[in-house]
């Protein structure tokens, strides 16, 4: 029996219903998929705009058309309703709203506090090491720039606690200059923990009061007569002041970004600019999504809700343009936060300059997209040219395989469309069940799995399939699709050359009977190898890492009374697998959780 067409959507019967509180409200289309997420100081008053108005702009009409069912959240105030906008955005990614696409963590700098002989190192992920967290730096390069400098500054350790017990004598950093060799006593507890309390003090921003400790203690030597450490001082001293001249920038506040956009050709760049401390430590550049014709002022509030959910909020944010609401979103901010944020559009002076910086910034790396984006489009074409397709693809998806002598062998997928690689859909299998090294059984395992969620009606269907191997891959690949019967996919291979060089692949069309041979300067080869080669990294990574997981497990986890918070404090007490092995039964009971009983069966378990 047919099913009515539910009746389309009463947007003057749902705003009735509304109050007039602040709160969230999120729109559905008829297949239940999120259009858009919205905040508002009075709900009725704003959601009335879109149902109640007899002329809306052509973008919002569209979406408007898809409205087949709507949700509210009431929130206490309106700052609330911003920040739950900002979750729902972030979490949900409505097809709407701008999008912040940066999944990335941001790297900080690690002290070890807790050590003896503390160390420094880049970090990147979940903060639950003992000791002191400093950042976040836009970038892993501001990071290792800050962490050379402090070496050469402070000449603190830098290497794995490992690699720190297990030394004779000084490595290449401490003939370099860049370490004061704590692993073999070269300098003592005190004096290093002195060294250590510096750079907490650096980092923290007080480089002043580093360089008064440093010259009461060159005065103190030069009069004892110590001539030699008062140079080294002196050395240091002027280290520190060519770094503040170098980094620091003059009427910049303790805290402060600088943020601006440029939006062209349905592209758009935000970048901003860090000030930590008085100290600029770079910049960075994202590229939302824009499925609307926002304006600048719009991106802009709703980039800076969305990015400072999950990251540390400076005092103060310079903005390149008026912002909606800008009192609303200072106020959220200063409560997520936990102190007062300014919001500021109107400047001069210096923060002028830096907001111009921040603006060619971002038009210099928008270019550059538009540019890279243009080649590519270049390169679809030529590809679409060379399979002879109606149209270039959308979506190509390209499969590798990664083994050590048919041990843990793992499957990848990567995606690419239009605009370049699409993380968020790359997928690993874990292949199992198969004859150890056998590839076309991986293959045909790892598309299997793949294929049938798109043979039942789920997920999305590629234009084009690369296979990175010869004529037997391809084949395992249109065996899986006719066995699963799923068409209109182009399958090809991708098989290197006789001498393995780069730019003589050749491209295999099994089901069409023929083989391409581009040459090194066809754009469309240039785009298969660009695929082909992630994919292959993709691959290797997942095997290294599954390879790992089950060396580690196959000694460690067998052990009785030794779980995963054991196994987690010897591992990272020791370094790793290799460390633990080397450490006897003394050494081991010196790990939080391991008595002499459980050490001992570690040690046989290790040991044979």
């Amino acid at each position: 029996m047919p099913v009515d067409n539910p009746p389309p959507f009463d947007g003057k019967a749902f705003v009735r219903t509304l109050t007039t509180s602040p709160g969230v409200y999120r729109y559905f289309d008829a297949a239940g998929e999120l259009l858009y997420v919205g905040k508002a100081a009075n709900l009725k008053k704003r959601v009335s705009n879109y149902f109640l108005k007899p002329r809306k702009e052509a973008r919002i009409a569209a979406m408007v058309a898809q409205i087949a069912h709507a949700e509210i959240t009431l929130t206490r105030t309106e700052s609330e309703a911003l920040l739950l906008e900002s979750q729902l955005i972030k979490s949900l990614k409505p097809r709407y709203n701008i999008l912040l696409r940066d999944d990335k963590s941001y790297p900080y700098i690690y002290l070890s506090t807790a050590d003896e002989f503390p160390r420094i190192a880049l970090h990147r992920g979940a903060k639950n090491l003992p000791g002191r967290y400093f950042g976040p730096f836009p970038s892993v390069h501001a990071v290792r720039e800050s962490i050379s400098l402090l070496q050469k500054l402070f000449k603190i350790r830098t290497c794995e606690d490992s690699f720190f017990r297990n030394r004779t004598r000084p490595c290449l950093l401490y003939q370099i200059g860049r370490c004061s060799a704590p692993c073999v006593a070269l300098i003592n507890k005190d004096d290093y923990a002195r060294d250590v309390r510096h750079v907490e003090m650096f980092l923290d921003g007080r480089s002043s009061a580093v360089i008064d400790e440093l010259v009461a203690a060159m005065v103190v030597a030069s009069k004892a007569l110590e001539f030699e450490r008062a140079a080294k001082l002196r050395d240091q001293i002027a280290g520190l002041r060519q770094l503040q001249a170098q980094h620091h920038v003059q009427g910049a506040s303790a805290d402060m970004d600088v943020i601006a956009c440029r939006i062209e050709s349905g592209l758009a760049c935000v970048s901003v600019l860090y000030f930590r401390d008085g100290i600029s430590l770079g910049t960075r550049d994202y590229f939302p999504r824009l499925p609307l014709d926002a304006e600048p002022g719009d991106l802009l509030a709703q980039f800076i809700a969305q990015y400072y959910l999950d990251r540390p909020v400076p005092r103060e944010l310079v903005v390149g343009n008026e912002l909606e609401d800008e009192a609303v979103l200072a106020e959220a901010l200063s409560q997520h936060a936990g102190h007062a944020v300014e919001i500021k559009s109107r400047v001069r002076s210096e923060r002028a300059q830096f907001l111009q910086m921040a603006e060619r910034n971002a038009q210099a790396a928008l270019t550059q997209r538009l540019a890279s984006r243009q080649t590519l489009g270049t390169r679809f074409e030529d590809l679409r040219k060379l399979l002879e397709l109606p149209e270039p693809p959308h979506r190509i998806e390209c499969f590798d395989i990664s083994h050590t002598h048919g041990e843990l062998t793992v499957a990848s997928c990567v995606v690419f469309g239009q605009e370049g690689a699409e993380k968020s859909h790359y997928r690993r299998f874990n292949i199992d069940g198969i004859t150890p090294g056998d590839d076309y059984a991986a293959m045909h395992q790892a598309l299997t799995r793949r294929f049938r969620r798109v043979a039942e009606g789920e997920g999305i269907k590629p234009d084009v399939l690369l296979i990175d191997g010869g004529c037997g891959q391809v084949a395992q690949a249109l065996d899986v699709l006719n066995e699963l019967g799923v068409s209109d996919i182009h399958v090809v291979g991708v098989a290197k050359g006789p001498a393995r060089r780069p730019g003589e692949e050749t491209l295999i069309l099994v089901d069409q009977g023929r083989e391409i041979h581009p040459g090194p300067t066809s754009p469309a080869l240039h785009l298969v190898a660009a695929v082909r080669d992630e994919s292959h990294r993709f691959a290797i990574e997942g095997h290294r890492h599954r390879r790992e997981k089950a060396r580690e497990r196959s000694v460690l986890e067998d052990v009785q009374g030794v779980g995963a918070h054991r196994r987690s404090a010897l591992l990272r007490a020791f370094g790793g697998l290799q460390g633990v092995t080397a450490a006897g039964v003394e050494e081991l009971m010196q790990v939080k959780g391991v008595d002499r009983g459980i050490a001992e069966r570690i040690y046989a378990a290790l040991h044979g």
